[in-house]
């Protein structure tokens, strides 16, 4: 049976992705403050529940990929909007931190079957090698996670109480988001995964392909880091660098734009270059953001929409160049094992980058990251230096 058309399924998964992201990783932006407030919680035990589900997103990501290899993405994005359901639904009713907890770990295995990494498997499980135009138009999607539901918790706050806001995500996940999955999505034959191993040819091939997993999960992994440390830090890092607080909220808000904006033109472009110069030119915006912002505190903007669009770039490439590195055959079962450390990571990156503020100030953070983020941006170069190597490289891996 012929699976439904990219019309149908890239908007399904895009909503998805705005209540996944919007309902768990976004959700304490809006609703830390209310939570502490109500129940008397210390605020780090209260937003220590994301990186608890980050960690054990990450815990579940390889089994995941390993399924949808192996039945396809529709049954475990639909698990995953139950899954989150019921996480929000426990974090509704916790009368203590250990319950509040426990709420984050189902939140997070939820997260780990329903945020960008397990819809790139699906996305590469239903259109093999030509999935990159539609990885590259779900970004787009992603993007808007925090513009809809900051809004809408903010709302749902004021007028149903933060366990009130989160019974209406979980409705929503279980009214809106799981309906539109297995209407939308196809169902999939069963079929066999392999282990994700390079094949038993030459052994300098061999090699090249092993070298090449290994950079790549490096580079993903720290361009997590470095973006979830500046999500959460980066208002206190313009601050202490003198920013007034409504003008470091304001030049945040160019973060998101300037993702959206490089998203939106790699959709454009994409055709006429390899995903390997999407991560080298992401590790290169990065760099040259968080550069600027270190070494010139007099004009914040620019440095802002480098890093912006650095970071938005970097989504794209984490979908896609797996995809044209190795080829589709075991893309989710590469997605899920590529998604642990970098969501591992992601957790401590809130804890890492208070100790650095605390130790080194905001001038040793910045320090720091620029030179995490020119490693990273090495390691891209060696990975092009590497793959350029390989038999029938770049000529005909474009998509």
């Amino acid at each position: 049976m012929k699976p439904p058309g990219f019309g149908l399924i890239i908007p399904a998964l895009g909503i998805g992705q705005i209540f996944a992201w919007g309902s768990s990783y976004y959700l304490l932006a809006v609703l830390a403050g209310p939570i502490t407030r109500s129940t008397g919680w210390p605020l780090t035990w209260v937003v220590g529940g994301v990186s608890l589900g980050l960690l054990a997103a990450g815990v579940v990501s390889p089994r995941v990929g390993r399924m949808i290899g192996r039945i396809g993405g529709r049954p475990v994005l639909a698990m995953s909007a139950v899954v989150l359901a019921a996480g929000l639904g426990l974090l509704a009713l916790a009368q203590s931190i250990p319950v509040y907890l426990a709420a984050w770990v189902v939140i997070g295995m939820g997260m780990g079957g329903g945020l960008y990494d397990p819809a790139f498997a699906t996305l590469g499980r239903i259109y093999g090698e030509a999935a990159r135009p539609a990885i590259t138009t779900l970004t787009l999607f992603g993007g808007f996670a925090s513009t809809v539901c900051w809004p809408l918790s903010a709302f749902l706050v004021t007028h149903l109480g933060w366990r009130g806001a989160c019974l209406a995500y979980a409705g929503l996940h279980l009214l809106v988001v799981l309906p539109i999955y297995l209407w939308a999505l196809p169902s999939e034959a069963e079929r066999a995964v392999n282990v994700v191993a390079p094949k038993a040819t030459a052994a300098p091939v061999v090699r090249r392909s092993r070298t090449l997993f290994v950079l790549l999960a490096t580079t993903i992994t720290l361009s997590a880091m470095i973006s979830t440390l500046l999500a959460v830090h980066l208002l206190t890092i313009l601050q202490s660098r003198g920013v007034p607080l409504a003008v470091a909220v304001a030049l945040g808000a160019l973060v998101g734009p300037s993702q959206v904006g490089a998203r939106t033109i790699e959709l454009f472009i994409a055709r006429h270059h390899h995903p390997i110069w999407t991560k080298i030119v992401s590790t290169m915006l990065v760099l040259a953001g968080v550069t600027v912002l270190w070494a010139s505190p007099l004009f914040l903007a620019a440095p802002l929409v480098l890093y912006g669009a650095g970071i938005g770039l970097e989504s794209i490439a984490r979908g896609t160049l797996p995809l044209a590195l190795f080829g589709g055959a075991d893309y989710a079962v590469m997605m899920g094992r590529l998604a642990m450390p970098s969501l591992i990571v992601q957790a401590a990156a809130p804890s890492i980058g208070a100790v650095l503020l605390s130790i080194y100030g905001s001038n040793g953070t910045l320090i720091t990251l620029m030179l995490v983020a020119a490693t990273n941006f090495a390691l891209a170069v060696t990975m092009f230096r590497v793959f350029s190597r390989a038999p029938g490289h770049l000529a005909t891996q474009k998509s």
